[in-house]
């Protein structure tokens, strides 16, 4: 499918359009379900596997919107909670249409476990994407006591990772694989949290981000932006120096992050000068 078109049957939100298109995502998948002979210290063979992962549900929501939206795999009863081949479908209509996805461990989990999935179903690659990771984020430039989303939500955000009510820890997905509607419901509010926190917490550890997709490259304009945020509210502040050249450096009076020139402003003659050490 090209990218820009919509299958029948697909949701019309995947269409949405910001400049970079930035989208939050967040899955959540069923686990394996195995043979084993203890409760401790196991080695699981692949002859011992009965059911490989899947993935149950998943909510994300696009930058300019503050919908989210949850996709899951119940409803159609017990035998078919397994079958995200939908999910799927949905999960590759997005992510071909994104520019830019932000996660909480995603590069690691969320996107890898998509790719495997979609493979399974013989899709083929959606459009290339640029991944950030609000814990890899975490893990680089702060030194928090944890990097997990429950510790920096409940610190800075105000929207929490919301804890597990009625199903406390895996008995959710214990119920989820029975399609308990009641089970569904409380992971929707648990997907969706996780998306809303997310987003607030990325918008306040983002502008410490070096690295960070340069979002003014998606934009026609010509006016200076901020490289984080695209803002055209940045102001000169002092210089950068690298080990060959002197450059214009900008603080953005938006998000807060540093920026600098791409062009030096050393003189030809200075240029020439300089030497490597």
């Amino acid at each position: 499918m090209k990218r820009g078109t919509r299958k029948p049957g697909l949701p019309a939100f995947a269409l949405k359009r910001t400049v970079p298109r930035k989208l939050f995502l967040d899955i959540e998948t069923a686990p394996l379900e195995v043979y084993v002979w203890a409760l401790w210290k196991q080695n699981v063979g692949l002859a011992q596997i009965t059911h490989d992962f899947t993935i149950l549900s998943f909510s994300a929501s696009w930058e300019g919107e503050d919908k989210v939206h949850h996709f899951n795999t119940g409803g159609k009863g017990k035998a078919k909670v397994r079958d995200d081949r939908y999910l799927c479908e949905v999960l590759w209509h997005l992510l071909d249409h994104a520019d830019i996805v932000v996660v909480q461990n995603g590069k690691k989990f969320d996107i890898p476990k998509i790719n495997a999935r979609m493979l399974d179903y013989s899709m083929p690659p959606y459009s290339p994407i640029k991944i950030v990771d609000t814990m890899l984020i975490a893990k680089k430039h702060f030194g928090f006591t944890s990097n997990k989303l429950q510790y920096m939500t409940e610190k800075y955000c105000e929207t929490k990772k919301r804890k597990h009510e009625k199903f406390p820890g895996f008995e959710l997905w214990v119920e989820m694989l029975k399609d308990n509607p009641e089970a569904w419901a409380e992971c929707k509010l648990y997907n969706d949290d996780d998306v809303l926190s997310m987003k607030e917490l990325y918008y306040k550890i983002s502008p410490w981000m070096e690295g960070h997709p340069n979002v003014a490259a998606y934009s026609d304009s010509e006016k200076t932006q901020c490289p984080k945020c695209g803002s055209h509210l940045v102001d000169k502040r002092g210089f950068s120096y690298t080990q060959t050249g002197k450059y214009q450096r900008y603080q953005c009076r938006s998000c807060g992050g540093w920026s600098r020139s791409r062009y030096t402003l050393n003189t030809l003659g200075k240029r020439k000068a300089l030497l490597s050490n």
